[in-house]
């Protein structure tokens, strides 16, 4: 085993990148590395522009353009002779420095996973591409008349009438019909190109490029569902009987449409608090601005750069990137002032900090969050604060009155938030499992069996439509969705360590973060600026003290 290097040591090291007589297979590394990321750099960036400007118009014409780009990087990555190459250095195991090696592991996935023929690569770019603009692109109709999806998702917040609420349902489910067939040709060429490689399917070629074990994540799953079970049983039971009684009708008769968005992995808003009327009077994207600056990670010149409200067009949900590595980071929200968009924007600049706090030192190549879950749950750990009674007091400047009536339901709020989540990441999970392992089979009524087994909700009577297909995780972030729920897990680890051994408070419920700035430097330095130079386990180890555990995950939600 190596030994444990600092950061600073291995940056250090890095000089190993450019001179300081290294062995024969180091020097042609170091030589691979600098060759590769002055020609993957600069395509990086024309793509990830490409994906902003299609994003934010919708035409059809900055799609192609966003599909031409990829295709370009995934040709990069796709080459077999310096896959060859990378494969044979791996096995010499003559790369002694740290740095070198974890850039030939990081290097090795990501070639590992373009290994295919050029023209199935083309096909599935291409394919992909165009799913993505019609979901971008695609709106549902009420009685013929388009909505957008925050119409859709107002309706089903608020609407009492059980034949309305089913409409929207229904509407939001319209965009699954248009792309299922396609989906399930994309998922077929996946699987092609994985199996040629010598992996089952797709789904384990993707974990295993992200460095990941599907038994190691079964066992998460397993022992979550096991977890959760009964208390989510017990919640949900409650849920149903107020949610029946604002409709007027019985639990027997509750449908999907009944809960508050369309695929209820959202907590309805039921008890007496209604927590939008505290943001509808503010500006959300001015709140979290406040709030990161008062962290010491201003957001400003973030938000400089981003697109934050709706229009026809343009992408109707949320996400960030970075455009460069070098500080062009942008976020893209249809934001409204409530409760559920002060999250989102709180979640995006959670992602947007991470990537714009990077450490300019860290190689080009390493200068990315240690892994997708990562990023996910620095995002998580600051979307939670939307319903933080401490935080809305700080932020919003509400009395003691007004603290003292959100919390008699927020720590409820806050579990149930948690245990939806984590069934519905569970349907998620498992329903993609499935259908990579056989899309021929009826995947309509496979994904109505996942939805009654984890998240207790019914099957319409005689529904037989695609109804997965209207996620569209599925097309755009293939074998991803697990990755929010282990972000869930870290954002919890997080959030203990910076409690008690960061901030030294107790007990933590009185937690809400304004202007801690020891936590954003903790933050800073001891996750951003690491990058991916290490594994994702071991910056974790180190940031923490202790590998990732669900037990702080369960010691907050599930009691």
């Amino acid at each position: 085993m190596k030994p444990l290097l600092s950061l600073g040591a291995m940056l250090a090291v890095s000089v190993m990148l450019f001179g300081c007589a290294p062995n024969a297979d180091e020097k042609q590394l170091r030589t691979f590395i600098t060759a590769h990321t002055e020609t993957i750099k600069p395509l990086e960036k024309q793509a990830n522009l490409a994906w902003w400007d299609a994003a934010i118009s919708g035409k059809a014409e900055d799609y192609d353009r966003a599909s031409e780009t990829t295709l370009k990087i995934r040709q990069v990555y796709s080459n077999p002779e310096e896959f060859e190459f990378l494969k044979k250095t791996r096995q010499t195991g003559q790369i002694r420095f740290a740095i070198l090696t974890r850039h030939l592991d990081v290097l090795y996935n990501a070639y590992l996973g373009n290994q295919m023929e050029p023209e199935l690569l083309k096909q599935i770019v291409a394919l992909g591409t165009e799913i993505e603009k019609n979901f971008s692109t695609f709106r549902g109709s009420i009685d013929g008349e388009k909505v957008t999806d925050n119409q859709i998702k107002d309706i089903l917040k608020t609407e009492t009438e059980s034949a309305k609420r089913r409409q929207a349902w229904l509407a939001s489910k319209q965009v699954g019909t248009v792309v299922a067939d396609d989906l399930i040709v994309l998922v077929k060429l996946r699987n092609e190109a994985a199996r040629k490689l010598g992996f089952d399917n797709f789904h384990t070629l993707s974990l295993t490029t992200a460095e990941q074990d599907v038994n190691d994540l079964d066992k998460v799953f397993h022992e979550l569902y096991e977890l959760t079970n009964e208390p989510y049983a017990k919640l949900k039971a409650e849920l149903d009987r107020n949610l029946a009684a604002k409709y007027g009708i019985s639990t027997a008769e509750l449908m999907p449409w009944h809960y508050h968005d369309p695929f209820f992995q959202e907590t309805p808003m039921v008890y007496d608090l209604d927590l939008d009327v505290y943001y509808k009077d503010r500006n959300v994207k001015e709140l979290a601005a406040q709030f990161f600056a008062g962290i010491g990670l201003p957001v400003e010149s973030i938000l400089a750069n981003s697109d934050l409200y709706e229009r026809e067009g343009k992408n109707p949900h949320a996400f960030c990137t970075d455009i460069d590595r070098e500080g062009d980071v942008r976020i893209l929200c249809n934001l409204r002032n409530n409760e559920s968009w002060m999250e989102t924007i709180l979640h995006e600049l959670g992602h947007a900090v991470y990537d714009k706090y990077q450490d300019p030192d860290v190689p080009y190549l390493l200068r990315e969050p240690a892994h997708i879950f990562a990023t996910e749950a620095i995002a998580m750990f600051f979307g939670r604060l939307s319903r933080n009674p401490a935080w809305m007091q700080q932020m919003l400047e509400l009395s003691d009155a007004q603290r003292a009536e959100i919390e008699k339901v927020s720590d409820k709020y806050a579990q149930l938030k948690q245990l939806i989540f984590a069934r519905w990441a569970m349907v998620m999970y498992q329903f993609e499992k499935q259908l990579y392992a056989n899309p021929d089979q009826d995947l309509n009524r496979l994904w109505w069996s996942v939805v009654e087994k984890y998240q207790f909700v019914k099957r319409p009577p005689d529904r037989d439509e695609p109804d997965w297909a209207a996620k569209i995780h599925f097309a755009v972030a293939p074998c991803y969705y697990h990755n929010y729920m282990l972000g869930e897990l870290l954002a919890s680890q997080l959030h203990n360590h910076i409690v008690w051994k960061v901030l030294k408070l107790d007990p933590d419920k009185d937690v809400g973060y304004v202007g801690q700035e020891k936590a954003g430097d903790f933050l800073a330095e001891k996750v951003f600026k690491v990058g991916a130079v290490y594994p994702w386990n071991e910056m974790i180890s180190r940031a923490t003290g202790e590998p990732l555990t669900a037990k702080y995950f369960a010691e907050q939600f599930v009691r």
